[in-house]
């Protein structure tokens, strides 16, 4: 198969406006051999083919979808970044907490977008379970969104290698987790039920019109693969979901000082935490 460069700036350009994702000329390698997978599995044999049957053809997104599951990068482990972590864990939970205990507010409301195979969101939720003393009084929800269906699926299983647990304490292992054997763990029942899973195009202004009241948005790793105006629709739909003095986390190398004047920047313990 060959995949001009053409061909994948029209390809790229058709995913860019459906999903917000940019993919540089250096991922053409990277493209051809899923686009080629998926032209196989339709019997389709050009690449401008199979670009006209997802514009024209592809009435309920199907093939756009599968496509979409192929490309996404899904790089993850349970407590990535803990110094970060804890920084949400010790102050702002924390903060959050003490307001919400003095107004009589017993809601918590985690949101993980991009949330890859779930290790993020169900880290989250040991947090909260460790973190919150009064943890039985509280209404709590994680909620994991992401753009790609099979990753979904494997958060909703719940088994995961000893390289995504890597860096679960030790405790905490033996807390939440079954063991299974050959080197495969299950997460307990208890901290699944905490989290639900969504499949969410963040690009999809009418996906997120319902999500409000949330007091913590993780979307660490994700900014990275949007251009500015993609980043500034998402932030934005981001700001009108937290609650006031909510936070919003972001990956290390990701910010929001060219993106937004909404949030107020916080240093806290070395890291950089904004606040709406």
């Amino acid at each position: 198969m060959e995949l001009s460069i053409e061909d994948f700036i029209n390809l790229r350009n058709l995913i860019y406006e459906r999903t917000g994702m940019q993919f540089g000329e250096n991922k053409i390698y990277y493209f051809k051999k899923r686009i080629q997978k998926r032209m196989e599995q339709r019997d389709i044999h050009k690449v401008a083919e199979y670009i006209r049957y997802l514009k024209m053809f592809d009435r309920d997104n199907r093939e756009f979808q599968d496509l979409i599951n192929l490309i996404t990068v899904n790089e993850t482990y349970f407590f990535r970044e803990f110094e970060q972590l804890a920084v949400f864990g010790e102050n702002c939970l924390q903060e959050t907490l003490e307001k919400k205990r003095a107004r009589g507010d017993n809601t918590l409301r985690v949101f993980s977008a991009a949330c890859s195979s779930g290790e993020e969101p169900y880290t989250l939720a040991i947090i909260l379970r460790e973190m919150v003393d009064d943890f039985t009084s509280w209404n709590v929800l994680v909620k994991g969104v992401d753009i790609d269906e099979n990753v979904l699926s494997a958060a909703l299983k719940a088994e995961y290698d000893s390289r995504s647990v890597k860096d679960v304490p030790p405790d905490y292992l033996e807390r939440y987790f079954n063991r299974l054997g050959g080197g495969m763990y299950r997460l307990k029942q208890e901290i699944r039920d905490l989290v639900s899973f969504e499949h969410v195009n963040l690009m999809d202004r009418k996906a997120l019109r319902s999500e409000r009241n949330y007091d913590f948005i993780f979307c660490r790793n994700m900014l990275i693969y949007f251009d500015d105006q993609s980043r500034k629709q998402v932030v934005e739909r981001f700001y009108t979901m937290l609650n006031r003095g909510g936070y919003i986390f972001l990956g290390h190398a990701e910010s929001l000082s060219r993106i937004t004047t909404s949030f107020k920047i916080k240093r806290i313990d070395g890291f950089t935490v904004y606040q709406a």
